[in-house]
């Protein structure tokens, strides 16, 4: 593939035609031809394809059983997986999988992972938080010690195929919250405080990428929490107007998501002004659930977005005592018919539409195959 990094495109090959056939390819749903020599990926449990399974194998006495592909929270393939396959590279391994070649990339992404430290938490007492230390952080130094297996002799090798490789930083900032809410602080405290921190911990995150040689880094914002059935199961209320009538999920929950998600295009905006030979794609999970909540049966969810396909019961089947996987919990018999799998992450479909959104647009600003394409005739 030609392209600026690799070598000017042949006389024989204008390019017209180069953009015309990839335009094409993102349209038919084709795999778009292997731009990327490699991705890396960082995250939580909505990016996790098996870290958190294989660090805590022996440790923890009720980790759920997990339908294939192995150890991911949903009943097929993520995000991730479906933006590997786009572009023609393998499903990412596990980093946590050591002895893996990681030459086509990596997975650092982990059930549970924050943007900020645990001390953070500790330091602001919220102790609700689970005792993994899997941070945003921590995640980087996993990232470090893959580097060191990939081109142990030659950094300057490894920073060349940073340059040709995609990087998934997030979602980051759904466990942040989470645990905030748990200790019980106030929505105007979570915004004047944790919000911030948690973006200001972004930031830094992504550049520390661009510092390694990363050009092309994705950084997705947040769900809309007040739409899962774990948190609408946990904080539910009488008073009818915490609901927005046109979805059914809590105000509250979604505003926190809403907020961050601008604060962060706004601090992503700063961040490209000041790096501009990177190209910082803003990727969007709000909008697409907004959607499907407001109108899932024009997106094939006939079983609706706030009632999760695995769990043990209640109006929006999660029940914390028989989550899905533990026993005295069942599974629906047509999970594409759900958005919601366990209460907390999505089935295979909307993860399919939400990657295929992210690459051909509208919802990744700007979509992938914009950035590749203009890439390959700059």
């Amino acid at each position: 593939m030609a392209s600026r990094r690799r070598g000017q495109p042949p006389a024989c090959l204008p390019v017209l035609v180069l953009v015309v056939c990839l335009a094409a390819a993102a349209v038919s749903g084709e795999p778009l031809p292997q731009y990327y020599d490699a991705i890396f990926s960082f995250g939580d449990s909505f990016s996790d394809t098996g870290n958190f399974v294989i660090i805590n194998s022996g440790k923890l006495p009720n980790i759920p059983k997990f339908p294939p592909p192995y150890a991911r929270c949903s009943n097929g393939r993520l995000v991730i997986d479906f933006l590997a396959e786009a572009f023609g590279l393998p499903l990412l391994p596990p980093s946590a999988n050591k002895g893996t070649n990681f030459s086509q990339g990596a997975n650092f992404a982990v059930m549970g992972a924050t943007a900020l430290e645990l001390q953070y938490f500790k330091d602001n007492n919220v102790w609700s938080i689970p005792p993994f230390n899997t941070s945003m952080n921590v995640q980087l130094g996993w990232f470090q010690e893959v580097k060191q297996t990939i081109c142990p002799s030659d950094p300057s090798a490894c920073r060349a195929l940073f340059g040709r490789s995609l990087f998934v930083f997030g979602e980051f900032g759904g466990n942040d919250y989470s645990f905030a809410w748990k200790a019980d602080w106030s929505l105007e405290k979570v915004k004047t405080t944790l919000v911030p921190a948690v973006v200001a911990s972004l930031v830094s995150g992504v550049e520390r990428l661009l510092d390694e040689g990363a050009r092309h880094v994705v950084v997705p914002g947040n769900l809309p929490a007040g739409c899962i059935p774990i948190t609408l199961t946990m904080y539910p209320s009488e008073d009818r107007s915490e609901y927005d009538p046109r979805t059914g999920c809590l105000k509250k929950y979604n505003s926190v998501a809403l907020y961050h998600n601008a604060m962060l295009r706004i601090a992503l905006d700063r961040l490209q002004r000041r790096r501009p030979e990177s190209r910082i794609v803003y990727a969007d999970y709000y909008t697409p659930y907004i959607q499907f909540a407001r109108t899932p049966h024009l997106y094939g969810y006939k079983r609706g977005a706030l009632r999760a396909c695995c769990g043990g019961g209640g109006p929006y089947n999660y029940n914390m005592s028989a989550s899905c996987g533990l026993p005295g919990a069942t599974t629906c018999d047509d999970p594409d018919a759900h958005v919601s799998w366990d209460g907390i992450h999505l089935t295979e479909a909307p993860y399919r539409f939400i990657a295929n959104t992210w690459v051909k647009g509208p919802y990744a600003h700007p979509p992938l195959a914009t950035v590749v394409l203009e890439d390959m005739v700059d």
